[in-house]
């Protein structure tokens, strides 16, 4: 564990801090009495979160002078950052429920960020000084944001909970599946900008390094996930959230296990 006593670890420390308090916060909303003062308090504490993650975010920009994508300590840092826009994309738009659940994961992603990953500023390397690095990673991190809520449904699912009538929000099942036909367009894409960026860089679309083959993988969970989908529908949700929930250890295995075992090496190892 390593604590970091600067600017950046304080800012990094507070969004934790407000994530967790909006998280327990919205767990006082049971009580029908004390429901919309904990609601609103609950938000606030998120979107205040949300606010010190954004100012985190740019004094990083600040001090690397380049977009903070380029390690693992500046993609959870981002994660953080993102996880508020997707939860009112999908709340007021998808009309998938989770906001606590949002604020749970906006905590867990910033952990990482906080307190084991190496916060020392790093020069980009010549193959990342490319007009395709932001948006390569970007619109993967959004999927994973996505990926990680359709988890979370699926995960409600399972335990068979079910949103609150009032609030006008799909079953859980049905959510999960809106939140995986958000990300996996973003994911495709992100795997699209890789083959190019891979091209441009090194000459070649597919360089069959272990990054590529566990990026693939994970895009072909979730092609498989929409594929069983199609041929049983909604007669078998307990296999669906499965696959969502499997999808999503896919993704974790890609982002960190990937990086950090040393059983693989490739070209992606500077995001260690």
């Amino acid at each position: 564990m390593e604590i970091k006593y600067t600017t950046q670890g304080l800012l990094i420390y507070v969004a934790i801090a407000a994530y967790l308090l909006a998280f327990l916060t919205a767990l006082l909303r049971r009580p029908a009495v004390r429901r919309p003062q904990a609601e609103k308090a609950g938000h606030i504490l998120y979107i205040f979160g949300f606010a010190v993650a954004v100012v985190a975010f740019g004094y990083r920009w600040y001090h690397v002078r380049h977009i903070p994508f380029q390690n693992l300590f500046e993609v959870f840092l981002s994660l953080g950052m993102m996880i508020y826009p997707v939860s009112l994309f999908c709340r007021h738009i998808l009309r998938v429920g989770g906001f606590s659940a949002d604020m749970l994961i906006g905590a867990i992603v910033l952990l990482p960020a906080g307190f084991v990953f190496n916060a020392e500023p790093q020069q980009l390397p010549p193959a990342l000084q490319s007009w395709l690095f932001a948006p390569h990673v970007a619109v993967y991190m959004l999927s994973y944001i996505f990926m990680a809520k359709a988890a979370c449904q699926a995960v409600f699912q399972l335990a068979g909970f079910t949103p609150n009538q009032s609030e006008d929000l799909l079953p859980c099942e049905e959510g999960t599946y809106r939140m995986i036909c958000a990300g996996f367009p973003l994911l495709t894409l992100g795997l699209i900008l890789g083959s190019v960026w891979g091209k441009l860089a090194w000459g070649d679309y597919w360089g069959w390094d272990p990054k590529e083959l566990w990026s693939l993988a994970s895009w072909l969970v979730y092609v498989g996930y929409f594929h069983f989908r199609y041929i049983f529908g909604k007669t078998r949700p307990r296999i669906n959230s499965i696959w969502a929930v499997a999808g999503m250890a896919v993704i974790v295995i890609t982002l960190l296990w990937v990086n950090l075992s040393q059983l693989f090496t490739g070209l992606h190892t500077y995001a260690t």
